[in-house]
């Protein structure tokens, strides 16, 4: 997010979708969720910080122009994506449109 090479933008994704069809007014079914959505998401790929699933810092200039040149956001981010939409798929016991990516 805003490279900031902090919590993956897919995270953030993830917890809307959960906050929107997941937990509705129910708050604490919402923070479960999304709790188990990042146990989840983590035993898979062992972080939730972009700057660990990238390998790259892209909160820097060469950190951001390493990974471009390296085309790292369309090679290892759609491995992300598409874990994301399995795993919500698997909490919310819903087919997610468009994941594939």
């Amino acid at each position: 997010m805003a490279r900031l090479a902090s919590v993956c933008g897919v995270i953030s994704g993830a917890f809307m979708v959960i906050g929107l069809k997941g937990g509705g007014d129910d708050k604490e079914r919402t923070y479960a969720l999304a709790r188990e959505f990042v146990d989840r998401f983590k035993a898979v790929n062992r972080s939730i910080l972009c700057k660990d699933l990238l390998g790259y810092d892209i909160s820097t200039v060469e950190g951001l122009q390493k990974a471009r040149q390296d085309n790292a956001f369309k090679t290892v981010c759609t491995k992300y994506v598409e874990d994301s939409c399995r795993i919500l798929e698997e909490l919310l016991g819903t087919k997610m449109q468009r994941c594939g990516v």
